[in-house]
């Protein structure tokens, strides 16, 4: 197929682009083949092999290879259906703001968050925006980063607080706030509670918790066990809830490992131990992350404003 000519084609791809092309790729991209998203869709697999040609042909060159029965995302594809997802996100969270507006409401804002920044900055940020926005509905997602990321590029999320890792497929604006150390934690009775000195060693005669695979605190812990040459305990809990891991080494001989802003407030409350251990690995910067294809509302503007007042960000 020919290329479109670049001068004119941001227009001519406006004007010949359709809402359900938009979704049939999408469709495609989950379902693999052309006949289950058709059926997604509710069409007939003609109607939607005729839709796919008319939106290559409008694009210049295929999206698709066929592996077998299914299709399979092509380098053009790949970027293609990127961009298709921060069209739906962009169209969800109008949906959702004007859903609001016919209800007369005074607006929701969604954030999302890792838990190193609940303890002080998120919470502040909030008070701070309840303050100038009395009646706006707040919902607050505390997750890990690659799973708050996924939100953001639906449009669940307005904006995150947490790193840019992986490849989100949606373009961010990352600003900078704080580095996050880490502490390992047992419950206040463990053995290993009161030592004044604890090696490395040490810790794996007992079993752990640890955050899912692909978090970037499970990332920064393995790197931890191959710098002592350590494999990770058998019989491991994951989980990517914080409350949940500290709840289990309360009532176990579990280890877990948590943010250090964290465990120094729990453990001042006398919740938890901190293990006389430093982890020489540390976590990324987290910073604020707002994606570039969408605007933001007015309170999104002032909590972001309210999230980055006053405070010595990381450069």
């Amino acid at each position: 197929m020919g290329s479109i000519d670049r001068q004119d084609s941001t227009p001519q791809l406006l004007n010949r682009l359709r809402m359900r092309q938009i979704a049939l790729i999408l469709a495609i991209e989950e379902r693999r083949t052309l006949r289950g998203a058709a059926s997604q869709l509710g069409m007939t697999q003609p109607a939607a092999t005729k839709m796919l040609h008319e939106l290559e042909n409008a694009l210049g060159q295929p999206l698709f290879e066929r592996v077998g029965r299914g299709l399979q995302l092509n380098a053009a594809g790949e970027r293609v259906t990127g961009y298709f997802r921060s069209i739906r996100g962009s169209m969800e969270a109008l949906n959702r703001e004007l859903g609001e507006l016919r209800l007369g409401s005074a607006g929701k804002f969604s954030v999302g968050s890792i838990m190193a920044a609940s303890p002080g900055r998120l919470t502040d940020a909030i008070v701070g925006l309840k303050a100038a926005f009395p009646l706006l509905s707040i919902q607050v997602a505390v997750d890990t980063s690659d799973r708050l990321l996924a939100q953001l590029r639906e449009g669940v999320l307005e904006l995150v607080i947490g790193r840019l890792v992986g490849h989100p497929g949606i373009e961010c604006t990352f600003r900078a706030i704080d580095d996050e150390a880490l502490a390992v934690v047992v419950g206040n009775e463990h053995p290993l509670a009161r030592k004044r000195r604890v090696e490395f060693e040490e810790l794996l005669d007992y079993p752990w918790i640890l955050q899912p695979t692909g978090s970037p605190m499970r990332d920064v812990i393995e790197r931890e066990f191959r710098d002592h040459h350590a494999q990770l305990p058998k019989g491991l809990v994951e989980t990517g809830s914080i409350l949940t891991s500290i709840n289990l080494i309360r009532q176990s001989l579990l280890v877990a490992v948590i943010p250090e802003t964290v465990a120094r407030r729990d453990a001042e409350h006398g919740v938890l131990r901190i293990v006389a251990y430093r982890m020489k690995q540390k976590l990324e910067t987290y910073g604020s992350l707002v994606p570039k294809d969408r605007p933001l509302s007015k309170p999104a503007e002032h909590f972001l404003a309210l999230l980055h007042a006053n405070r010595k960000t990381v450069r």
